[in-house]
């Protein structure tokens, strides 16, 4: 639990979040690894609060549907609260980069000189910025989350999204 002087409230957070298997593709080691340090880096510090709804803890379950993002949203005592829909076609270019961009590194991480690991990697990490600026938007009025956990949740989008 916070403390007050952290100004962190401890129940605008996520304390569970399950993927749906059936959006999960078969992904390469590095994709799986990364949606696993990414639930992890979520559980671990979080803010998310959903806009004018009950509070939390939350429990996420999210999926693709029907080429749709769904994000249901769960209390702590797992009885359902909502779920968002959001399309992914303002994501969709920029996933398709990201993951070029993403195997570009991890064969660059393998033979490259360290100046081409750190030239791509900019890269990569300025296409996850700008999808979870994008993650951000589309979810202004339902969700307010920080940067970092956009940021993580993003991941998880790339991760359902990618059919390996």
């Amino acid at each position: 639990m916070s403390s007050a002087s952290d100004g962190q409230d401890s129940t605008a957070r996520i304390i569970d979040i399950t993927l749906d298997e059936s959006s999960i593709g078969r992904n390469t080691v590095e994709v799986d690894h990364e949606r696993q340090v990414a639930i992890f880096d979520i559980l671990e510090a979080n803010q998310f609060a959903l806009d004018g709804g009950a509070p939390g803890p939350y429990r996420l379950r999210i999926a693709i549907v029907e080429k749709r993002l769904a994000i249901e949203v769960s209390g702590e005592d797992k009885v359902p609260l909502t779920t968002f829909v959001l399309s992914l076609s303002p994501f969709s270019r920029l996933i398709k980069d990201y993951f070029l961009v993403c195997e570009s590194y991890y064969e660059a991480i393998k033979t490259a000189p360290p100046s081409r690991i750190e030239a791509v990697d900019m890269g990569r990490r300025a296409l996850h910025d700008e999808g979870s600026r994008i993650l951000i938007e589309r979810l202004s009025g339902k969700i307010t989350t920080d940067f970092n956990t956009a940021r993580r949740l993003f991941t998880l989008i790339c991760a359902l999204h990618w059919k390996g």
